[in-house]
């Protein structure tokens, strides 16, 4: 069973797992605080913590997978995508990296690969 879970699998199951502690641990400390947690959210508290950290995990996976994928699919300067974030939004980033991504697996599918047959059998 442990053939299929990759390094990068067990990154990903570490980064949720960080999540869940993290966010659960003030999550129930909003509870038994007896927090306005949607209040908490416009000002200061544990749901603040909790979205922060549930947020920051977040990025962090989807950054590791841009830039698997940036290499997985020859996509240069993927690097970019992760600083942009700090200058403008992750939000903004990584739905641009989607977009990109699309793209270029749409260019790839549309692109005529050279097989050894037909490589053989032109010559």
């Amino acid at each position: 069973m442990t053939r299929h879970w990759t390094p990068l699998a067990f990154v990903y199951l570490g980064l949720s797992i960080a999540g869940l502690i993290g966010t659960m641990a003030f999550n129930v400390m909003s509870v038994v605080l007896m927090r306005d947690y949607l209040g908490d959210l416009v000002t200061s508290g544990p749901a603040v913590t909790s979205i922060t950290i549930d947020l920051l995990v977040a990025a962090v996976a989807a950054s590791i997978f841009v830039i698997v994928e940036c290499r997985r699919l020859g996509m240069r300067f993927g690097w970019l995508y992760i600083v942009g974030s700090a200058v403008t939004a992750f939000a903004f980033t990584f739905p641009l990296f989607l977009a990109m991504r699309e793209r270029r697996m749409t260019e790839r599918r549309m692109t005529p690969r050279r097989t050894t047959e037909s490589t053989a059998a032109r010559e």
